[in-house]
């Protein structure tokens, strides 16, 4: 198993930013496998030996940063140690499960992904559908000027959770924050949402993984886990300060 996770912020530098940005977070080249050594192709070796070699060329060509190891183990405990604390560093999402004795197979799936969940409040200022029958949320977080900026959207509403929201929905008044604003229907995706405004006053606890961009957008849908009636605005995280864990 070894960590996973990306990091978009450099990748999607543009050539005036991309000089500054490098000083101030420098690029790292993390090598978790090998397909190819000396040219000759090492897809049909089973991982276990693909990483083998991989760690031999490490230490030959005494690599160091920026060419970087990811690390590995086949230790249950050790890998539980990392999906709870190294994920804490911004850009690793989880681990990656891959069996030793597998080839590599392009354009196939043959690992599992398992990302970090956090319980976490947001503040729902929108929905999809209307106010008697909502799909999904689109959630946000007040920054530290007060601006309400949305983080997120949830995947599809189970009926159970549709009708629990429902009763609480109130219709948006002229001037919220998010009037004109189009939201895109996934990370990346150039589709739009049809939303309905509602009064951003309604906490939603949402369980979310550790893909964060821009400061506090997540990458993925977040699932809805409960309405927090319990707690006020003040008590939402702000925008930028990533999951914190819900009490209650």
């Amino acid at each position: 198993m070894v960590p996973g996770g990306r990091g978009p912020l450099r990748a999607a530098a543009r050539a005036p930013s991309a000089a500054a940005l490098a000083a101030r977070t420098p690029a790292y080249f993390v090598a978790f496998d090998v397909l190819q050594l000396d040219g000759v192709e090492t897809l049909n070796l089973p991982y276990g030996e693909r990483r083998r070699r991989l760690e031999v060329l490490f230490s030959a060509r005494a690599l160091t940063a920026p060419w970087t190891l990811c690390p590995m183990t086949t230790d249950l405990a050790s890998a539980q140690d990392w999906l709870e604390t190294w994920t804490d560093v911004s850009g690793v999402e989880g681990l990656v499960v891959k069996p030793l004795t597998s080839k590599y197979l392009p354009n196939t799936r043959g690992w599992t992904k398992v990302r970090r969940r956090d319980a976490t409040e947001t503040i729902v200022g929108a929905i999809t559908g209307t106010l008697t029958r909502p799909q999904l949320l689109v959630v946000g977080r007040h920054d530290q000027n007060g601006r309400l900026r949305a983080v997120g959207r949830t995947v599809p509403l189970r009926p159970d959770a549709a009708r629990q929201v429902t009763e609480h929905l109130t219709a948006a008044a002229p001037g919220h924050p998010w009037e004109g604003v189009r939201f895109s229907a996934t990370w990346g995706s150039r589709d739009v949402l049809d939303t309905t405004l509602v009064h951003p006053a309604l906490v939603a606890e949402v369980s979310a993984d550790r893909a964060i961009d821009h400061g506090g957008i997540y990458r993925h849908p977040l699932r809805f886990q409960r309405l927090r009636l319990d707690v006020g605005l003040e008590g939402v995280p702000r925008f930028g300060e990533g999951p914190a864990a819900a009490a209650g």
